[in-house]
């Protein structure tokens, strides 16, 4: 069988090399996003910023940007910002990126659950702390109990809702969840109630 090279070295002729030209389309998407990428950073916090550990000029222009109306100039700087994140190996950055996000969606989930179990606990008294036991054997049922007591009284005299805020806070520590149980639990697709 005869390919290609084998034909070249029997014919003796001059190799002709020709330029690759880039393709334009994966050039367009490629900046895009970065642009995109450098959007995303522009609104994180600056301790966050500060955590993904950009080089100096990088850093310096995505906070600034961040305060910048959308007009012009701040597409400009976003340019600017994508051509820097061009010449740096950007994967540890999208990783880290993604884990924030990833990290405040959680947050949000955990809030819902726990202003559910608190709203749960108000309206349904015992057969709620029943259940709130089941899932939490840790759970100090006399300090919920009290808690409950406490926020009945004041609804009752129309005071401020303090006990209803120290219930939050109490079931917000009870339902601290391990960023590895998340984790796994989502690659099983068992999530929490």
């Amino acid at each position: 069988m005869m390919n290609e090279y084998d034909a070249y070295e029997e014919t003796g002729e001059d190799v002709e090399y020709y330029a690759v030209r880039p393709n334009k389309t994966q050039i367009k998407k490629e900046i895009a996003e970065l642009f995109a990428l450098g959007e995303n950073l522009s609104k994180l916090s600056p301790a966050q910023l500060n955590s993904m550990e950009l080089p100096e000029n990088i850093r310096k222009a995505i906070s600034e940007v961040g305060d910048m109306p959308h007009k012009g100039a701040r597409k400009r700087l976003l340019k600017y910002i994508a051509g820097q994140l061009h010449k740096i190996d950007v994967d540890p950055v999208q990783e880290k990126l993604d884990r924030i996000l990833n990290k405040s969606v959680h947050s949000v989930r955990e809030h819902h659950i726990t202003e559910q179990w608190r709203d749960k606990l108000i309206h349904e008294g015992n057969e709620a702390l029943t259940d709130l036991f089941d899932e939490q054997p840790t759970a100090d049922l006399q300090h919920i109990r009290q808690l409950l007591r406490n926020i009945k009284k004041e609804t009752e005299t129309a005071k401020p809702p303090k006990s209803t805020r120290l219930l939050y806070r109490y079931l917000k520590t009870l339902f601290q969840f391990d960023a590895d149980t998340e984790l796994e639990d989502e690659q099983e697709g068992d999530f929490p109630d």
